[in-house]
């Protein structure tokens, strides 16, 4: 009994790093609206295909910092359009540079289409700040004048993606105005200050028909699902 429970355990462990079982999927699916976040990590995307699998919206990455800008940006946000799903633009915040230099770069980047989604700024450690998080007064400085800029130019404020240390450290209790996107792999997410959340990322191991399909490109693809409509994901006016 105790093998066979051991093997059973291995499978499942196995099926789940392979992307072919996820948990989270069950919860998930009690929400009706589910998109992607690609970059150019995950190659030349079809997206007609991926737009023909019950997927209503697309976040890519354009830019990180004050001067990179992904190289498939133009490619995937107007692929997507064409598709016809609903298409935001992804801005992953460094530690690095101020807030205005950054907004800088992501307004040079993304056109202010009046029919995109929500701009998003991603606020996540990476690097050497895994496990040793920047004080919060240092990341405050960087993110104010970065959403302050974004909200001034889209008209509408960004919405915040991050994990749950993230936000705990620096967005807990603060910037009511911004939707946040909570990154939860393992269980559905609950916020430490009670918040509800817009959009929450359940897995970053899923497979999609016409993503991941070039050679050495990443095979797996963040998934997302929203706790409302795709009416939810514009924003609202700034006034």
């Amino acid at each position: 009994m105790l093998i066979a429970a051991l093997a059973s355990g291995v499978v499942l462990a196995v099926l789940v790093a392979a992307g072919v079982l996820w948990p989270n999927r069950v919860f998930a699916a009690g929400y009706d609206v589910r998109g992607i976040d690609v970059s150019h990590h995950n190659g030349t995307i079809d997206w007609e295909l991926v737009a023909a699998q019950d997927i209503d919206f697309a976040y890519v990455k354009a830019t990180e910092g004050s001067g990179y800008v992904d190289e498939r940006f133009a490619e995937n946000w107007d692929g997507a359009r064409a598709a016809g799903l609903m298409v935001g633009a992804y801005h992953f915040m460094s530690f690095e540079s101020s807030g205005q230099e950054q907004a800088a770069n992501l307004v040079d980047t993304v056109p202010p289409e009046a029919d995109a989604l929500t701009p998003v700024v991603d606020l996540e450690p990476y690097g050497e700040y895994l496990g040793d998080l920047p004080p919060a007064d240092r990341v405050h400085e960087i993110l104010d004048p970065l959403l302050t800029e974004i909200e001034e130019h889209y008209g509408r404020p960004a919405t915040l993606y991050t994990t749950a240390e993230a936000y705990d450290a620096y967005l807990a209790g603060r910037y009511p105005r911004n939707p946040v996107w909570i990154r939860g792999v393992v269980l559905p997410p609950r916020l430490s200050d009670g918040r509800d959340w817009t959009i929450w990322q359940y897995s970053h191991r899923d497979r999609l028909d016409g993503v991941g399909t070039d050679p050495g490109a990443e095979p797996f693809v963040d998934m997302n699902v929203v706790d409302g409509t795709l009416a939810d994901l514009g924003g609202r006016p700034v006034g």
